[in-house]
């Protein structure tokens, strides 16, 4: 298996913790617009992302935090591919609610929100 994206977080938007808490990541690239950015954690690739969508069974890891891809979006991977942006969803799910999201593996809310610190590698794949 190959990496998908590696990308690194730079900022993460006040309002993020209680999703996060609710098992919700929103991920942007930076330069989201600011309405976007208080619900998002921004972030700034290293690898990828891949032409390739991830499959499901794939990891995803935030920092030391690690689960797998439970259930892809139709656009979903299309929307990391074109602006940074997906929503990513703890709820371990087999099929993803929205087009655009992103299901894993549960994961305790707080341990999700302890993950997200600026600097922390966002990692896809292996």
């Amino acid at each position: 298996m190959s990496v998908h994206l590696k990308t690194l977080i730079t900022a993460i938007g006040p309002e993020v913790a209680e999703l996060a808490e609710g098992g919700v990541l929103i991920l942007f690239a930076d330069g989201a617009p600011p309405e976007l950015a208080e619900v998002s954690v921004l972030h700034k690739a290293e690898v990828g992302p891949s032409d390739a969508a991830p499959v499901v069974g794939a990891a995803i890891a935030i920092g030391e935090l690690e689960g797998t891809i439970t259930a892809m979006g139709d656009s979903a991977w299309n929307k990391v591919r074109e602006i940074g942006h997906v929503v990513i969803n703890f709820n371990g799910a087999d099929a993803a609610e929205r087009p655009g999201e992103i299901c894993a593996s549960v994961v305790e809310g707080e341990v999700l929100v302890g993950a997200l610190k600026a600097g922390a590698a966002i990692t896809i794949g292996r």
